[in-house]
């Protein structure tokens, strides 16, 4: 849908599972996470929609949950002031998207052409996201460690990004096993879950490790509120940034605080778009106008 060429542009093959993070030959590929930022409703999913269109991202995604299989009947009837009502269901409910908004939203963003998926966090989830023919896949970072939604995913051999939140190296060993045994491409998304995290704890070198250790493409699922982060990211090689997105920080929701408004989503693919021209091919060389300056300043050489 969007003319970014998906697999070709996210996989960037060798220099991604390379060794040096540049030359990039483009930008990483963007997606805004719309998440649960809608706060249940369509129409401000649809605004999201609009924002991340706008701002150049790739594509946006969203999150699929069946309530009652993700939450014990104890964590449902806990107290939880929300919107909705007084208890975590009524709030769980009142968040989540069903086939009539997810048909709204699979036309939207037809219409827009913007490509869109959602991270599913249980087997009927991911089989009712199915029937949109979705170009993507998401393992969020919580359900790594879920092997039958691990294998499940893997089997449909879709492009998947697979976030290691919460998670060591042996879990990522095996999630990374499932995928390359079914021969289904992925990116692995270096992430932090703590919402928002700390700029101390953002371990971006991990990404170094990550694609070291696995030799595919690495990307990053960020949750600080800040911009510079991301471009950092990319500069160590991520060829995915994946960042919340949301209309105001001070919302409702809690993702709200973890996520970018339009403004700085914008400012975040702009300056994506020109870090490749930024880091340059790295030859030491006179540049353009320097010669000029030489003149001017090098007096002894006159």
């Amino acid at each position: 849908m969007s003319g970014y060429g998906l697999a070709d542009s996210v996989l960037l093959s060798s220099k991604a599972a390379g060794h040096l993070p540049w030359p990039l030959a483009e930008r990483p590929f963007v997606i805004a996470e719309i998440g649960i930022n809608h706060n249940g409703d369509l129409d401000i999913a649809k605004r999201l929609i609009d924002e991340a269109k706008a701002a150049g991202c790739d594509a946006v995604k969203f999150q699929k949950r069946t309530i009652d299989i993700v939450y014990t009947a104890e964590v449902l009837a806990q107290p939880r002031q929300s919107p909705w009502g007084t208890t975590q269901r009524a709030q769980k409910e009142g968040l989540e998207f069903g086939a009539a908004e997810y048909d709204v939203i699979d036309a939207y963003c037809r219409e827009v052409g913007l490509d869109w998926f959602a991270s599913a966090w249980d087997l009927p989830s991911q089989t009712f996201l199915e029937k949109y023919n979705l170009n993507l896949n998401k393992i969020a970072s919580a359900m790594l460690t879920h092997m039958p939604l691990v294998k499940a995913v893997a089997a449909e051999g879709k492009l998947t990004f697979v976030s290691t939140g919460m998670s060591t190296l042996e879990h990522i060993d095996r999630a990374v096993d499932v995928f390359k045994r079914a021969n289904c491409p992925f990116v692995l998304m270096h992430t932090v879950s703590t919402y928002p995290t700390p700029p101390s704890d953002l371990n971006l070198l991990a990404i170094m490790t990550l694609r070291q250790r696995y030799g595919v493409p690495v990307g990053y699922s960020g949750h600080e509120s800040l911009v510079e982060p991301s471009l950092l990211a990319a500069a160590l090689g991520a060829v995915v940034i994946e960042r919340h997105i949301t209309l105001d920080r001070t919302m409702y929701g809690s993702d709200q605080a973890a996520s970018l408004e339009p403004h700085e989503m914008r400012l975040l693919v702009a300056r994506l778009r020109d870090l490749p021209s930024w880091a340059g091919n790295g030859e030491k060389k006179l540049m353009p106008g320097e010669a000029s300056v030489a003149e001017k300043l090098r007096y002894w050489n006159n």
